[in-house]
């Protein structure tokens, strides 16, 4: 996939697959949501290929993100912050990026360890009749199959806190 700007949906008790948009509603991958249970995805080209994976270790609050060959490409992991929503994508040998968020914003922004903003997605309602996310890339510096598993690490991780909160009432 080479898209810089893509729309794809999830709810709370999804599964299959989900299809990835363009701007022009041009079909250009799936979301494989496997199961209604666990929050692991699967990034497929057309063809039904895995491109990238992403899922929580057993007893990890760490999102993990790996390739076709399941070798892991990095992590995502949620920090501590008063009045914004942190997160962290720890690249293997590429670094860090910061995932910011002002605290009743549905818009995220993706920055490289130098501040420099790469891309940038939010939760919408208006495209697809689910809540669906809408993703915008900068620059190249995370492939789009990578980032969308990155979103869909951070959705995975504020489901899990809503439901951790949620559990303690």
């Amino acid at each position: 996939m080479n898209y810089s700007h893509l729309y794809f949906s999830d709810s709370f008790f999804s599964t299959g697959q989900k299809d990835i948009y363009t701007k022009n509603k041009e079909v250009v991958g799936k979301l494989d949501l496997k199961s209604a249970f666990t929050s692991t995805i699967d990034v497929l080209d057309l063809q039904g290929n895995i491109l990238i994976s992403g899922k929580f270790p057993i007893f990890s609050n760490k999102w993990v993100v790996t390739n076709q060959a399941g070798e892991e490409l990095g992590f995502v992991r949620a920090r501590f912050s008063f009045f914004t929503k942190k997160y962290e994508y720890t690249a293997h040998q590429r670094g860090i990026y910061r995932i910011e968020s002002e605290s009743f914003s549905k818009t995220y922004e993706i920055f490289t360890e130098k501040g420099k903003r790469v891309g940038q997605f939010k939760k919408v309602n208006s495209f697809f009749s689910t809540p669906a996310f809408e993703m915008s890339q900068d620059k190249q510096d995370i492939e789009i199959g990578e980032m969308i598993a990155v979103v869909m690490g951070v959705n995975a991780i504020q489901k899990r806190s809503h439901s951790a909160a949620n559990s303690t009432v």
